[in-house]
């Protein structure tokens, strides 16, 4: 169960994990559009076919067979009963490979052009049966090609704009600078080295309080019947953290402990019942972040998103609607 929030799990979630979500604004476009069938407004749209093809294509790297080799000296990848498929559909794709891993920050994967090819080769066979059956003149499908439709032009317009509204380095370091200024801590802040024992009910934390009193000892009775899998293994050792780590109930009580004393009585949080201890006490220290040139992908993909949520919402502070 976890209980604590260190300062390195908030940059994660700040800066690194690629968490960085858009802002509320394009959130709720991009919930609005799945809602509706289409794709996200927030980035280009993309058939489940296509789709399939990209996440293949980034499979594991194969060998392209003599056959394969000819088909691309003559520009196509393959013919199909009779038709050929142009080879600026595998180029399409591969471009889409590539800018899919620079939105997440990753380096391009190798590409399996056998895996790809297979994909093409199907999507074809797939869109002459389609010509066959005569589904594109359905009412359903030219209502999903519509809505597709839309879904592909608003991610054009969004790359552009990302294109014409690039993050320069300068606003990079910015953000990264004001990240690592919000993580030092304030004058005469402390950090308070904690072990707990976790329980579920009160009566269980009152035994566990009487077998402390006997003599037995906190960090074998944490290890063997504490519900806390993380700490529980240390012995209930929670390590270093600011109190504005923990629930208010176990911030509390934990502060008005001195050092190396123990709560008299279990404490009650969400989470259930709490034996804590208080280890030792020091000045707050600012977090060990990682350089900028190591976390700059994502806090560049991060300001990317800032500045589309802003357009979005520019837009439609914009708009006439009646």
């Amino acid at each position: 169960m976890m209980m604590k929030k260190t300062y390195l799990a908030a940059l994660a979630a700040a800066v690194m994990g690629g968490a960085l979500a858009l802002p509320a604004a394009a959130q709720e476009a991009a919930a609005s559009a799945a809602a509706s069938g289409a794709a996200s407004a927030a980035a280009p749209a993309a058939s489940a076919a296509a789709a399939a093809s990209v996440a293949s294509a980034a499979a594991a790297p194969a060998s392209e067979p003599a056959s394969a080799a000819a088909h691309r000296a003559a520009g196509r990848v393959a013919v199909v009963n009779g038709q050929p498929i142009p080879l600026s559909r595998m180029e399409a794709v591969e471009a889409q490979v590539k800018a899919q891993a620079e939105r997440m920050g990753r380096p391009t994967p190798e590409i399996n052009r056998e895996k790809m090819t297979e994909d093409l080769i199907m999507r074809e066979i797939f869109m002459q049966e389609v010509k066959k059956k005569g589904v594109e003149g359905t009412p359903e499908a030219q209502t999903k090609m519509a809505m597709a439709r839309e879904s592909v032009l608003i991610g054009v317009l969004l790359e552009n704009y990302q294109r014409d509204n690039p993050v320069t380095d300068e606003e990079a370091r910015a953000e990264y600078d004001r990240f690592v200024e919000s993580q030092k801590p304030e004058a005469g802040a402390k950090e308070y080295k904690a072990s707990h024992i976790l329980v579920e009910t009160e009566d269980e934390a009152k035994d566990v309080v009487q077998r402390l009193k006997k003599g037995e000892k906190f960090e074998d009775i944490a290890k063997r019947d504490s519900k806390d899998p993380g700490s529980g293994s240390r012995g209930g050792d929670l390590g270093w953290a600011s109190p504005k780590a923990y629930v208010a109930e176990f911030s509390e009580a934990m502060q008005k402990l001195e050092k190396g004393a123990m709560t008299d009585a279990p404490i009650k949080s969400q989470f259930g019942w709490h034996i804590i201890r208080l280890d030792d006490v020091r000045d707050a220290q600012a977090p060990q972040l990682p350089e900028f040139d190591k976390v700059k992908p994502q806090i560049v993909r991060h300001l990317q998103d800032k500045k589309i949520g802003d357009y979005q919402k520019s837009l439609r502070e914009a708009a006439k609607v009646e």
